[in-house]
């Protein structure tokens, strides 16, 4: 399996056509256009997911840079971002705060 990245996509791509773009370079496992959680609206990028690496290559070849939904688009492989670990009750560094209250000293 190979993920590539989709970069530029005009508000009005869904997966449907991110699909229907990628077909013709090999078989499509999945598509995903990554969205704002509160409005559903596009972030402007997505993922395709091809089940053979040298589909993905294809794909990334001949669709970067062309245009999709008259939007020029950026097409390379996806950069897989470790899980943080979150293992029982710890949480990073970064969110004590939240769970300490928040509040200084003498409040």
């Amino acid at each position: 399996m190979a993920k590539i990245f989709v970069g530029g996509l005009a508000w009005a791509t869904d997966e449907t056509s991110l699909r229907h773009a990628f077909e013709p370079y090999g078989e499509v496992q999945e598509t995903n256009v990554v969205r704002e959680p509160e409005t559903g609206r596009s972030r402007g990028f997505g993922f395709v997911k091809f089940y053979h690496e040298q589909d993905a290559e294809r794909a990334i070849e001949a669709m970067n840079g062309q245009e999709l939904d008259g939007r020029r688009i950026r097409v390379d492989h996806a950069n897989e971002r470790p899980r943080p670990d979150y293992r029982g009750d710890r949480l990073p560094a970064s969110h004590q705060r939240y769970r300490d209250g928040g509040y200084g000293r003498g409040c």
